[in-house]
């Protein structure tokens, strides 16, 4: 039996998640900016319009802000996390097999309810993931992954207000490659487009119709599944667990720049702590961690230093005051005085599960008392929000804290973040 699969893809999400709260807001033009309030990460439809582009830095737009009153907001990414896993637990109600494909982003195996109409299935679907979370959401269905993908960027582009395009017959299919350039062909990238579109290849169809033979000789195996999938054949499996992941970084730009290195040491000492929070959330521990200082190269007039440290540890944790201890110590290897810092940054590198840590019988570390001083530590920042609980080297200074503009208010969802007050 022939596959069909869903690519359910949430509108805009960063930017209707902020609407979300605040109604208002509607049919208004919205911009994200990312971790350092330094570029648009997302845009409403209404942003669009006005010709703000994704990653558009933001000092360079901010008259187009002002003047077009544009609605701006600092990324929050734990209200987005919240939300994405209401939209998940959403869809999971609708299908046997789900994939959680990005944040904002799910595959959906809808194989077995192929007696049903479909596109009426993906209405029902759509209908009840705004009624349950408020998100808009539109709906590709295809029998393959990569024409799911088509399907979803057609009716997104085309009529994003009927929000659902299913392929299930030669003459959709047929309809959705012919309008879908090589370049937006999911898993093609800057070199294949050049070496297709040399060749001739101007469409999805065009690829579709290529000869087998020149496709295999001329594109990696990763080519010739997408090709077939591009003629309805599925070729990529459904990943019910999502991979680990292989690193955690936070790094950021500073609201000034630094050239004293107590407050550079505050600024990487807080985003150390957020890796470790990071690594405990997934149950990680990091063996490896890599920290970094650089300044700002767009001020060709000022002297420019970037000098990076990897720190091999002699056991691996996920425990702040460790890891803070370690960074401080290749802080002091690598920061040089006499340069305005903009910014720093630290990677956990080599993770392995947390429960699968073997110590050594010589390490010195109060691993238990560690453990339940981050337990503690996390109970407590969840509760009464972030930093309530800090390590001294963190300190309390603002003046490597981000750059704000008009921004708006951040919001929580989770229960367990409203704190409650018994008199």
């Amino acid at each position: 039996m022939k596959k069909m699969i869903a690519l359910v893809d949430c509108n805009n999400f960063y930017a209707s998640c902020e609407r979300l709260f605040q109604p208002r807001l509607h049919n208004k033009p919205i911009v994200v900016l990312s971790n350092n309030d330094g570029c648009v990460i997302a845009r409403s439809d209404e942003a669009k319009e006005l010709g703000i582009e994704m990653g558009a830095p933001s000092f360079l737009i901010e008259s187009i802000l002002q003047q077009h009153n544009v609605s701006v907001f600092s990324s929050n990414y734990t209200l987005y996390g919240d939300l994405s896993d209401r939209v998940m637990t959403t869809l999971s109600q609708f299908a046997d097999q789900l994939e959680v494909y990005s944040i904002d982003e799910a595959f959906l195996n809808l194989t077995a309810f192929r007696q049903h109409n479909l596109t009426d299935y993906a209405h029902t679907i759509r209908n009840t993931v705004m009624q349950h979370t408020g998100i808009p959401v539109s709906i590709g269905i295809a029998p393959s992954k990569t024409l799911a993908k088509i399907a979803n960027r057609l009716v997104k582009k085309r009529n994003k207000q009927l929000g659902v395009y299913c392929i299930d017959t030669m003459q959709q299919m047929e309809h959705a490659l012919k309008n879908t350039p090589v370049k937006d062909i999911w898993g093609i990238g800057g070199q294949y487009t050049k070496l297709l579109t040399r060749h001739g290849f101007n469409t999805a169809w065009d690829v579709s119709r290529a000869p087998e033979e020149w496709v295999r000789k001329n594109m990696s195996v990763m080519g010739q599944r997408m090709y077939n999938e591009l003629k309805g054949t599925s070729c990529i499996a459904f990943e019910d667990m999502p991979p680990k992941k292989k690193m955690v970084c936070v790094a950021r730009g500073f609201g000034k720049v630094l050239s004293e290195k107590n407050e550079v040491m505050e600024a990487l000492a807080n985003f150390t702590a957020m890796v470790a929070a990071k690594l405990r959330s997934e149950q990680l521990a990091t063996n490896t961690i890599q920290i970094f200082v650089q300044t700002n190269a767009h001020r060709s007039n000022e002297p420019q230093y970037f000098r990076s440290l990897t720190i091999h540890l002699p056991e691996a944790t996920n425990s702040t005051n460790e890891l803070i201890r370690y960074a401080r110590k290749g802080l002091e290897t690598i920061y040089r005085p006499g340069y305005n810092y903009n910014k720093t940054g630290c990677t956990a590198m080599e993770l392995i599960p947390a429960a699968e840590v073997q110590y050594n019988i010589f390490d010195k570390e109060n691993r238990v008392r560690n453990s339940k001083l981050m337990n503690v530590v996390d109970v407590v920042n969840r509760s009464f929000g972030k930093d309530a609980v800090r390590f001294a080297l963190q300190g309390f200074s603002t003046r490597w804290k981000l750059r704000q503009l008009k921004l708006s208010p951040c919001y929580t969802t989770r229960i367990d973040e409203v704190l409650t007050i018994k008199i």
